[in-house]
Protein backbone atom coordinates (compact mmCIF):
# COMPACT_ATOMS: atom_id res chain seq x y z
CA UNK A 1 0.00 0.00 0.00
CA UNK A 2 1.16 3.39 -0.94
CA UNK A 3 1.47 6.32 1.28
CA UNK A 4 1.53 10.66 1.11
CA UNK A 5 5.18 10.03 0.16
CA UNK A 6 5.18 7.44 -2.67
CA UNK A 7 2.02 9.54 -4.18
CA UNK A 8 4.48 13.22 -4.29
CA UNK A 9 7.55 10.71 -5.65
CA UNK A 10 5.46 9.48 -7.95
CA UNK A 11 3.81 12.26 -9.35
CA UNK A 12 6.75 14.73 -9.28
CA UNK A 13 8.38 11.30 -11.93
CA UNK A 14 5.50 11.96 -14.49
CA UNK A 15 5.37 15.25 -14.55
CA UNK A 16 5.57 16.62 -18.12
CA UNK A 17 4.46 19.27 -20.64
CA UNK A 18 3.43 18.54 -23.70
CA UNK A 19 2.00 21.16 -24.90
CA UNK A 20 4.42 23.46 -27.46
CA UNK A 21 5.46 26.67 -25.42
CA UNK A 22 5.48 29.77 -26.70
CA UNK A 23 9.15 30.80 -28.59
CA UNK A 24 11.53 31.49 -26.20
CA UNK A 25 10.04 29.83 -23.04
CA UNK A 26 12.21 27.12 -21.91
CA UNK A 27 10.30 24.66 -18.83
CA UNK A 28 12.54 23.43 -16.11
CA UNK A 29 11.98 20.04 -14.90
CA UNK A 30 14.24 19.09 -11.92
CA UNK A 31 13.47 15.81 -11.56
CA UNK A 32 14.98 15.11 -14.91
CA UNK A 33 18.31 15.09 -12.45
CA UNK A 34 19.51 12.67 -10.44
CA UNK A 35 20.58 15.10 -7.27
CA UNK A 36 17.10 16.70 -7.19
CA UNK A 37 15.03 12.94 -7.36
CA UNK A 38 17.42 11.94 -4.05
CA UNK A 39 16.94 15.08 -2.25
CA UNK A 40 13.46 15.15 -2.92
CA UNK A 41 12.83 11.51 -2.83
CA UNK A 42 14.41 11.80 1.14
CA UNK A 43 12.75 14.82 1.59
CA UNK A 44 9.56 13.01 1.53
CA UNK A 45 10.44 10.04 3.20
CA UNK A 46 11.45 11.79 5.99
CA UNK A 47 8.36 13.35 6.42
CA UNK A 48 5.50 12.59 4.28
CA UNK A 49 5.79 8.85 5.38
CA UNK A 50 2.09 8.14 6.33
CA UNK A 51 -1.27 8.48 4.91
CA UNK A 52 -2.33 11.95 6.81
CA UNK A 53 -3.95 14.56 4.35
CA UNK A 54 -2.67 17.76 4.19
CA UNK A 55 -3.39 21.10 3.64
CA UNK A 56 -2.26 22.54 0.19
CA UNK A 57 0.15 25.27 0.19
CA UNK A 58 0.06 26.70 -3.61
CA UNK A 59 3.29 28.83 -5.14
CA UNK A 60 3.58 29.83 -8.56
CA UNK A 61 6.01 27.58 -10.35
CA UNK A 62 9.11 26.28 -9.09
CA UNK A 63 12.16 28.84 -9.07
CA UNK A 64 15.55 28.02 -10.88
CA UNK A 65 17.83 28.09 -7.40
CA UNK A 66 15.20 26.81 -5.29
CA UNK A 67 12.43 23.37 -6.11
CA UNK A 68 14.48 23.75 -9.71
CA UNK A 69 17.18 22.69 -8.09
CA UNK A 70 16.34 19.92 -4.91
CA UNK A 71 12.49 18.92 -6.66
CA UNK A 72 11.43 20.76 -3.09
CA UNK A 73 8.69 23.67 -3.71
CA UNK A 74 10.73 26.67 -1.66
CA UNK A 75 13.66 24.73 -0.71
CA UNK A 76 17.27 25.75 -1.72
CA UNK A 77 20.07 23.65 -1.01
CA UNK A 78 20.99 25.79 1.97
CA UNK A 79 17.73 24.77 3.96
CA UNK A 80 17.48 21.44 2.68
CA UNK A 81 20.61 21.12 4.59
CA UNK A 82 20.56 22.91 7.69
CA UNK A 83 16.77 23.03 8.45
CA UNK A 84 15.38 19.61 7.07
CA UNK A 85 18.66 17.73 7.52
CA UNK A 86 19.30 16.29 4.05
CA UNK A 87 22.76 16.83 1.87
CA UNK A 88 22.76 17.80 -1.66
CA UNK A 89 24.74 16.40 -4.20
CA UNK A 90 25.63 19.45 -5.79
CA UNK A 91 26.94 23.12 -5.13
CA UNK A 92 24.69 24.82 -2.92
CA UNK A 93 21.84 27.32 -3.96
CA UNK A 94 20.27 30.43 -1.88
CA UNK A 95 16.61 31.36 -2.80
CA UNK A 96 15.37 34.30 -0.94
CA UNK A 97 12.00 32.95 -0.89
CA UNK A 98 13.09 29.63 0.59
CA UNK A 99 14.30 32.28 3.49
CA UNK A 100 11.32 33.21 4.41
CA UNK A 101 9.30 30.04 4.48
CA UNK A 102 11.53 28.54 6.65
CA UNK A 103 11.27 31.09 9.31
CA UNK A 104 7.54 30.77 8.77
CA UNK A 105 7.89 27.00 8.95
CA UNK A 106 9.92 27.71 12.37
CA UNK A 107 7.73 29.81 14.18
CA UNK A 108 5.11 27.03 13.30
CA UNK A 109 7.17 24.75 15.38
CA UNK A 110 9.45 23.02 12.96
CA UNK A 111 9.93 21.42 9.61
CA UNK A 112 8.06 17.89 11.51
CA UNK A 113 5.31 19.87 12.56
CA UNK A 114 4.95 21.85 9.24
CA UNK A 115 5.03 19.23 6.98
CA UNK A 116 2.51 17.39 9.08
CA UNK A 117 0.06 19.46 8.53
CA UNK A 118 0.87 21.13 4.95
CA UNK A 119 2.13 19.96 1.57
CA UNK A 120 3.53 22.56 -0.11
CA UNK A 121 3.75 22.69 -4.02
CA UNK A 122 3.01 24.94 -7.57
CA UNK A 123 -0.32 25.77 -9.04
CA UNK A 124 1.86 24.76 -12.14
CA UNK A 125 4.46 22.50 -10.76
CA UNK A 126 7.42 22.61 -13.53
CA UNK A 127 8.85 26.23 -13.99
CA UNK A 128 9.76 28.49 -16.98
CA UNK A 129 12.58 30.32 -18.24
CA UNK A 130 13.63 32.98 -20.19
CA UNK A 131 16.76 34.79 -21.38
CA UNK A 132 16.86 38.45 -20.53
CA UNK A 133 17.91 41.25 -22.23
CA UNK A 134 21.35 40.40 -20.88
CA UNK A 135 21.65 36.68 -22.40
CA UNK A 136 20.70 35.26 -18.51
CA UNK A 137 18.65 32.90 -17.67
CA UNK A 138 15.70 34.15 -15.16
CA UNK A 139 12.41 32.80 -14.16
CA UNK A 140 9.22 33.04 -15.71
CA UNK A 141 6.03 32.68 -14.84
CA UNK A 142 2.76 30.73 -16.11
CA UNK A 143 0.79 34.35 -15.79
CA UNK A 144 3.51 36.07 -17.44
CA UNK A 145 2.11 35.30 -21.06
CA UNK A 146 -1.34 34.76 -21.78
CA UNK A 147 0.04 32.34 -24.67
CA UNK A 148 2.04 30.47 -21.66
CA UNK A 149 -0.84 30.53 -19.67
CA UNK A 150 -3.12 29.20 -22.11
CA UNK A 151 -0.22 26.51 -23.43
CA UNK A 152 0.18 25.15 -20.00
CA UNK A 153 -4.02 25.63 -18.59
CA UNK A 154 -4.24 21.60 -19.63
CA UNK A 155 -1.59 20.60 -17.77
CA UNK A 156 -2.20 22.90 -14.73
CA UNK A 157 -5.75 21.66 -14.45
CA UNK A 158 -4.76 18.07 -14.61
CA UNK A 159 -1.53 18.92 -11.93
CA UNK A 160 -3.78 20.17 -9.66
CA UNK A 161 -6.27 17.42 -9.75
CA UNK A 162 -3.31 14.52 -9.61
CA UNK A 163 -2.39 16.59 -6.40
CA UNK A 164 -5.65 16.45 -4.69
CA UNK A 165 -5.78 13.10 -5.04
CA UNK A 166 -2.03 12.60 -3.03
CA UNK A 167 -4.61 13.18 -0.01
CA UNK A 168 -5.09 16.89 0.29
CA UNK A 169 -7.93 18.66 2.60
CA UNK A 170 -9.92 20.62 0.31
CA UNK A 171 -11.53 22.73 2.77
CA UNK A 172 -9.07 25.26 2.60
CA UNK A 173 -6.40 25.62 0.65
CA UNK A 174 -3.50 28.75 0.95
CA UNK A 175 -2.43 30.25 -2.29
CA UNK A 176 1.03 32.26 -1.97
CA UNK A 177 0.51 35.21 -4.27
CA UNK A 178 -2.01 37.99 -3.56
CA UNK A 179 -1.98 39.03 -7.11
CA UNK A 180 -2.05 36.86 -10.79
CA UNK A 181 -1.54 34.32 -8.78
CA UNK A 182 -4.43 34.18 -6.69
CA UNK A 183 -6.84 35.40 -9.40
CA UNK A 184 -5.57 32.22 -11.25
CA UNK A 185 -6.48 30.07 -8.85
CA UNK A 186 -9.90 31.99 -7.44
CA UNK A 187 -11.10 31.35 -11.37
CA UNK A 188 -9.99 28.03 -11.79
CA UNK A 189 -11.74 27.23 -8.35
CA UNK A 190 -14.73 28.92 -8.88
CA UNK A 191 -14.91 26.72 -12.23
CA UNK A 192 -14.18 23.37 -11.07
CA UNK A 193 -15.04 23.44 -6.97
CA UNK A 194 -11.27 21.79 -5.89
CA UNK A 195 -11.66 23.70 -2.71
CA UNK A 196 -14.50 24.92 -0.45
CA UNK A 197 -11.87 28.21 0.16
CA UNK A 198 -8.71 29.63 -1.08
CA UNK A 199 -7.34 32.47 1.47
CA UNK A 200 -4.22 34.23 -0.45
CA UNK A 201 -0.91 35.12 1.61
CA UNK A 202 1.43 37.30 0.44
CA UNK A 203 4.26 35.37 -1.85
CA UNK A 204 7.36 35.17 -0.67
CA UNK A 205 9.58 36.67 -3.05
CA UNK A 206 7.09 39.61 -2.60
CA UNK A 207 7.71 39.92 1.13
CA UNK A 208 11.93 39.49 0.78
CA UNK A 209 12.10 41.79 -2.42
CA UNK A 210 9.81 44.41 -1.44
CA UNK A 211 8.90 44.49 2.32
CA UNK A 212 12.12 42.59 4.20
CA UNK A 213 11.86 44.79 7.12
CA UNK A 214 8.27 44.00 7.66
CA UNK A 215 8.83 40.35 7.76
CA UNK A 216 7.28 39.89 11.41
CA UNK A 217 4.29 40.89 10.54
CA UNK A 218 3.79 38.44 7.25
CA UNK A 219 5.11 35.68 9.20
CA UNK A 220 2.72 36.98 11.84
CA UNK A 221 0.03 36.70 8.78
CA UNK A 222 0.87 33.24 8.24
CA UNK A 223 0.18 31.79 11.25
CA UNK A 224 -2.98 34.03 11.76
CA UNK A 225 -4.28 32.21 8.90
CA UNK A 226 -3.05 28.77 9.03
CA UNK A 227 -4.85 29.17 13.21
CA UNK A 228 -8.23 29.21 10.93
CA UNK A 229 -7.43 25.24 10.53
Amino acid sequence: MTNFADRVITFNSRLKISSALPEGVNSMNPFKEKSAVESSTQFYKKFYNDNCKRFFVAGINPGRNGAGVTGIPFTDTKRLKDNCGIRFNGSETYEPSSVFVYEVIDTFGGPEKFYSKFYINSICPLGFTIRNEKGKFVNYNYYDDPALTKSVYPFILNSLEKQIDLGLETDICFCLGTGKNFKFMKLINDQHNFFRKVIPLEHPRFVMQYRSKQKPIFIKKYMNSFAEL
